[in-house]
């Protein structure tokens, strides 16, 4: 079996020895790229496994990268964003990135959102070829072509809100916690801090038309988690 192929893709030359170092260690195979455009060509031509995106860039940042290359390329996006700052991990999300971890970058934790997001690859990849299905009172969400209707009318979410509404959904009448959550999807348990979860439950109800003063499908269980009514 080969080796995952990493991008990493940030002008810090530092970080890039660092993450390069770590991870070949680890036994991937990393190629490293300093700008956006020329990021965006690497993708396309190699599709790497998963691609590990600076937000800030030279030439083009790294949102536009992501939204330019999502519609074709269908690998993990690992979002580097700016420590604590909510309007990057809501945009990186919006534009299709399936994680984000906040800089500065402790490796064994990029390690672990790394292997997450290949499992949840390798799991979606292993089922491609079996209509899995599960449905609520208004939800219908198809695993094999990804997608979720609401009352039968269509809703686009990114891969990253798929995710956690497929676990939800495999679990639905059942709270999950946030550590159950980032278990599951990253590998990791809940630091405490980490609003990423949060961030995408917001976004969910909103695509779904879930009232997020009084939600009825997402419901949120204080100080335990989230459950999907069945």
């Amino acid at each position: 079996m080969s080796e995952p192929r990493i991008l990493l893709v940030d002008d810090d030359e530092s970080l890039n020895r660092l993450v390069c170092q770590y991870l070949e260690g680890q036994g991937f195979e990393v190629t490293v790229v300093t700008d956006g455009v020329t990021a965006v060509e690497t993708i396309e031509r190699e599709s790497p496994d998963v691609v590990i995106l600076d937000l800030m860039l030279p030439g083009q940042d790294g949102l536009s990268v992501c939204r330019e290359v999502r519609p074709r390329f269908d690998g993990a996006i690992l979002m580097l964003t700016a420590l604590d700052d909510d309007i990057d991990e809501v945009a990186g999300l919006e534009t299709g990135a399936d994680d984000y971890l906040a800089k500065p970058v402790r490796p064994r934790v990029l390690l672990a959102r790394i292997r997450a997001l290949l499992r949840r690859r390798e799991t979606d990849s292993n089922s491609s070829s079996v209509v899995d299905e599960i449905s609520t009172a208004c939800l219908c969400i198809n695993q094999s072509t990804r997608s979720v209707h609401v009352n039968d009318q269509s809703v686009e979410v990114t891969d990253a809100e798929f995710a956690l509404l497929w676990l939800l959904a495999q679990h639905k009448g059942r709270v999950l916690s946030r550590d159950d959550i980032n278990k599951n999807l990253r590998g990791l348990e809940h630091d405490g801090y980490d609003r990423s979860i949060d961030l995408r439950i917001s976004r969910l109800r909103k695509k779904i038309g879930d009232d997020s003063r009084e939600p009825k499908v997402i419901k949120s269980v204080r100080g335990k988690g989230y459950l999907l009514t069945p």
